[in-house]
């Protein structure tokens, strides 16, 4: 194997996320990345939206580790982004878009 040390080999066998397991939110409340929601989702409801910006907004997980890992564009996350800034969850439901333009 070479010079390399034992510290060396297991770290490229082993691949530890970047950021953190859990965060706290400003509120006080725990968010894990349990509490995402699932790669797979294709019905995106205001909560989902909102568990993504937080994530994001935390350091739960990067932005670019949310674009890809929900095939999301960067229109898009900026919409769910100033939704929820300017109206809270309830600005990303989709009935209320319309009444927030």
């Amino acid at each position: 194997m070479g010079a390399e040390t034992a510290h060396e080999i297991v770290n490229m066998f082993i691949r530890r996320p970047k950021q953190p397991h859990s965060v706290t939110l400003p509120d006080g409340r725990q968010m894990t990345r349990e509490d995402l929601p699932s790669p797979n989702t294709r019905r995106w409801v205001a909560s989902r939206k909102a568990s993504v910006v937080m994530g994001v907004q935390s350091g739960l997980l990067t932005l670019e580790e949310a674009l890809e890992t929900y095939s999301l564009t960067e229109e898009e996350y900026a919409s769910w982004v100033y939704g929820v800034s300017a109206h809270g969850v309830s600005g990303l439901k989709t009935t209320q878009i319309q009444r927030f333009r």
